[in-house]
């Protein structure tokens, strides 16, 4: 390889600062998202509106009748549009439901339940209960909120407080305030030129990894490929999934070329998080299809975002790719975040006895690339 080839930096893009607002309001949405992932209320204000919101998996008997006094016959449960129309009414947004009593067994059939169906009127979202869903989502806890509006005059609540408009802005202020805060050699086995790159920030909970596999050339569009982190798949080698093996095979592909980068993204189970990714398992062994596991949980197909990724890219000195990816939905998003994607390389996993549903819905319902022959002839080999 050339030594004049343009190397791999973390100076070629700097992190956008945040204004000093930003950063504060920052910092409120990752405080109430800990907050709710411990199952403790928040208070989400828009405007003159307040209420407090709690994850419906949180809902106890305490918890509940504390909501009930706070907001007696007003408070309501909101379920976004996927769940709603796995309980019969098939919606393209967010509804509510009234919850007169705040009765823990029905928030939970409502919310979580294979076999329940609507039993009240469902009306639409306001502002506050899409709010509540999106925090809910950030914090990788179920999409289903118990929301209790606080009238004007009430004393005020002890719960953390958190405006609408910096819950709607955070996905946004992750990408921009990404920072490189580690790097280093990690010889990989068969790659045993490669380097890790650690970014705080973007999606998720933890950090994220740049896999930087030889020495790319950043002159001519670079093969990367975006790898939502599996845990079954890429450290315990499920057979559910094909993760674990376009991991592996991405790298070994890069490290027989001429480099490559591998993006190593906090997005557990779509960007479901890992709890929601088992309870959609176990619907899975039941009978269910991916999608449709996800769509009893309230998720729709993917619930993941790529524009932190483009980010990271740029950050590198990256602009042109060679994108190693089966997902259509990567390939606009990095098209829209203003990076050219020259050239498109699918990723082909093992094919196993169960994953092969998994692939076909991949396949027929989010139009991802799978070619079954292909598949086919690997297993022959």
């Amino acid at each position: 390889m050339s030594s004049e080839r343009p190397a791999v930096s973390s100076q070629a893009l700097s992190p956008q600062p945040l204004s000093p607002e930003e950063r504060a309001g920052h910092v409120a949405v990752e405080r109430a998202m800990a907050e709710l992932r411990s199952g403790r209320a928040v208070l989400l204000e828009h405007g003159e509106a307040r209420a407090l919101v709690l994850g419906a998996e949180a809902i106890d008997t305490e918890s509940a009748a504390r909501l009930a006094a706070v907001a007696p016959l007003r408070a309501r449960l909101a379920l976004p549009a996927p769940r709603l129309t796995h309980l019969g009414l098939p919606r393209t947004q967010p509804g509510t439901i009234a919850l007169p009593g705040i009765a823990p067994a029905r928030v939970e059939t409502l919310a979580l339940q294979v076999d329940a169906r609507i039993d009240a009127p469902v009306s639409g979202a306001e502002p506050l209960d899409a709010g509540a869903l999106e925090l809910l989502r950030l914090a990788l806890v179920l999409p289903a909120a118990v929301v209790a509006p606080v009238e004007t005059g009430t004393p005020p609540s002890d719960a953390l407080r958190v405006s609408l408009c910096d819950v709607l802005a955070h996905r946004g202020r992750q990408a921009r305030s990404l920072r490189i805060v580690g790097r280093a050699p990690v010889p990989l086995d068969g790659a045993p030129k490669t380097e890790f790159v650690v970014f705080r920030g973007g999606e998720g909970l933890r950090d994220q990894v740049a896999v930087v596999v030889g020495t790319p050339d950043l002159s001519r569009p670079v093969p990367v490929r975006l790898h939502s982190a599996c845990l079954t798949g890429d450290l315990f080698g499920s057979l559910k999934c094909d993760c674990g093996d376009q991991l592996r095979d991405t790298v070994a592909r890069m490290a027989a070329g001429a480099g490559g980068i591998l993006l190593y993204l906090d997005q557990e189970g779509r960007g479901n998080g890992i709890a929601n990714k088992m309870r959609a398992y176990k619907l899975q062994s039941e009978g269910m299809d991916t999608y449709d596991a996800d769509e009893v949980l309230g998720f729709g197909l993917d619930q993941r975002r790529f524009d932190f990724a483009a980010q990271m890219l740029r950050m590198l000195g990256v602009e042109k790719v060679e994108l190693h990816t089966n997902n259509p939905e990567k390939i606009a998003a990095l098209k829209a975040a203003g990076l050219t994607v020259a050239a498109e390389a699918r990723v082909l996993g093992r094919p196993t006895q169960e994953n092969v549903r998994y692939l076909a819905a991949k396949r027929d319902r989010a139009g991802h690339h799978i070619d079954f022959d292909a598949l086919a002839a690997r297993i022959s080999e």
